[in-house]
């Protein structure tokens, strides 16, 4: 008795994230490749790992890409899969297992912070709330398949999760701190949620203006130092990578080189196809709880506000989803608890279904996804095939453009005489 008590306890504290873990788990180790979006941290997790204190070996020297990015992610995710990492290369595994280690670390940390969101999600609105913020959060393809991917969005929406749980807790400075740190070092488009959030808090008062001012110019001064400090060392000059990033993308507006969508694009596009039966459900939670516009006004101004940049993609606004989710559970929970009324039974009815289709639509959309890394497997099917330890001297396999921005990246390669 006391063992099945033990267990049930467990699964209570801790079968949610086991639930969302499994799921992601399974993306990884289904599309272990990476794109071309990904590379800088994954080729600096690399480094990090196999090449260490050796800088000069480090692929962004060499491929500095368009602008500077941060080496805090890749080293924070790298200093966690390091012992998996050295027992992977000391039992003769292919360096592919390790990126599989890494990805699957990083989707630890990030769902950590959504344990952490999720915890003040049951406090503030019950366990039922709960267990459909993760009913729908699993039924979602995007947020789960990108959280294990070492994009610096995902680096910010570890940040931004322990901001969300902040703020609904009441700890409203803390949260900002959080946005502030995911601004100056990850993503310096974060400053589009943290603007909103710190005026509501401030125009309902729930924060002194002065005392703002001091924790947040205090917290921006050492994230700058500390980014600049590491990056500078890194890069072996002076520079503030995501202060370059802004200047780049929002001031010169090169991002629309990479191309533009329309002003609604995430409105009736990005999000529908991310959230999928969240969506009406998160505008439906607006009108059921006082609580929830209170939450939902900045995440909504954080998209509408990041609508005006020309180049889109949904990476970019993945930071809005756990709160969207918020609001659709407390509309699903709503529903579910008037599932006896006439017209709720109704209502009720065409949510289920709606959740049979999001399935369905998670499941095509991970099958595209799946098959959307062609030089990945066609190195890997390279591999297979040849047998280089018949033939003297090494092996040298070029990587053109396309392939290293489909699937191939430095874990991928194999020990010699391939090179």
């Amino acid at each position: 008795m006391r063992k099945d008590s033990k267990m049930a306890k467990f699964l209570q504290s801790y079968g949610y994230d086991m639930i969302l873990g499994a799921i992601a788990a399974i993306y990884v180790l289904m599309a272990p490749y990476t794109k071309v979006e990904e590379s800088f941290n994954v080729q600096s997790m690399h480094d990090i790992l196999y090449h260490r204190h050796h800088l000069d070996s480090y692929d962004h020297l060499e491929f500095p890409g368009v602008v500077p990015r941060t080496f805090i992610g890749a080293f924070i995710v790298s200093f966690f899969a390091s012992p998996f990492v050295f027992i992977i290369s000391f039992l003769g595994f292919p360096k592919i297992y390790s990126l599989v280690a890494a990805r699957l670390v990083l989707g630890c940390i990030v769902l950590s912070t959504l344990r952490f969101f999720r915890i003040q999600i049951r406090i503030k609105f019950g366990h039922q709330v709960e267990s459909f913020f993760v009913l729908l959060t699993s039924l979602q393809f995007h947020l789960l398949f990108y959280c294990t991917r070492p994009l610096p969005n995902i680096l910010a929406l570890g940040l931004v999760n322990l901001a969300y749980g902040n703020w609904l807790k009441g700890n409203f400075y803390s949260a900002l701190n959080f946005l502030i740190f995911a601004t100056v070092i990850f993503r310096c488009d974060v400053i589009l949620l943290l603007g909103p959030i710190g005026l509501e808090l401030l125009l309902t008062r729930s924060i002194s203006f002065w005392k703002t001012l001091k924790y947040c110019v205090g917290t921006a001064v050492v994230a700058v130092a500390l980014t600049i400090s590491v990056d500078s060392i890194m890069w072996k000059k002076f520079v503030w990578p995501e202060f370059e990033v802004f200047w780049f993308n929002s001031v010169l507006n090169r991002s629309s080189d990479w191309g533009t969508h329309s002003i609604h694009w995430y409105f009736t596009s990005a999000l529908p196809r991310s959230l999928l039966v969240a969506y009406p459900l998160s505008l439906v939670g607006i009108l059921l709880d006082r609580r929830v516009p209170f939450l939902m006004v900045p995440v909504v101004s954080f998209v509408m506000l990041y609508s005006k940049l020309p180049h889109k993609e949904l990476r970019f606004i993945i930071s809005s989803v756990p709160m969207l989710n918020l609001s659709a559970a407390v509309a699903a929970s709503r529903i579910y608890n008037n599932r006896k009324k006439a017209i709720w039974k109704l209502a009720n009815m065409v949510v289920l279904a709606l959740f049979a289709i999001s399935a369905g639509c998670t499941f095509f959309t991970f099958m595209a996804s799946y098959n959307n890394y062609p030089s990945g497997y066609a190195l890997e099917r390279l591999h297979e095939i040849s047998h280089p330890a018949n033939v003297m001297g090494g092996e040298w396999v070029h990587i053109d453009t396309f392939s290293a921005m489909n699937g191939i990246s430095r874990f991928c390669e194999s020990a010699y005489p391939w090179r």
